[in-house]
């Protein structure tokens, strides 16, 4: 097995909209499902600066996007927590693998490219998670993201607790 990383280019999106949806039952995320709006918006976002595939075998199995963070109460509170401008800030988003792909090292391969992005523009990385997706924050602790406050997207259910704000320091 062969993993490979590479640019997304817009051919790939029919085949990541599949396995978005494949794994969402499993994963919850995206937390909300069906989207209120095209799969497509989900994945190609306006904020998107660069997106990436990964592939096993030539197979489309995962992707992953930085986004541009803008002046909002998430990114004060990254900011804040690192002491650095929201421009030198950038969002790891979209981050998945297609369910016949899980545990095959497909989220650290495109983990790793986005933050290898972000670190050599010398920027700080950040991300938000929702907190019922728990195994993913734990993987992004081990990889050494820290937790530095909740906050409340509109899109979160009421029932369901603020989400985690996490950033890297390297």
């Amino acid at each position: 097995m062969t993993i490979t990383v590479r640019e997304r280019v817009d051919a790939d999106l029919p085949v990541l909209e599949a396995l978005l949806a494949g794994q969402q039952p499993t994963s919850r995320y995206p937390f909300r499902w069906p989207l209120p709006f095209p799969a497509v918006e989900f994945l190609r976002r306006d904020t998107e600066e660069r997106a990436w595939v990964a592939e096993v075998d030539g197979d489309v199995a995962g992707h992953v996007a930085v986004t541009t963070v803008v002046d909002d109460d998430f990114s004060r509170t990254w900011s804040s927590a690192v002491g650095r401008p929201v421009d030198e800030l950038g969002c790891v988003s979209v981050l998945f693998a297609g369910i016949d792909y899980q545990g095959m090292g497909i989220g650290r391969a495109l983990l790793d490219t986005a933050e290898d992005y972000l670190l050599a523009q010398g920027r700080t990385p950040v991300l938000d998670v929702v907190q019922s997706h728990s195994a993913a924050a734990a993987v992004y602790a081990h990889r050494g993201w820290r937790l530095v406050g909740t906050g409340r997207p509109d899109w979160l259910p009421d029932d369901e607790p603020d989400v985690h704000l996490m950033v890297l320091d390297r």
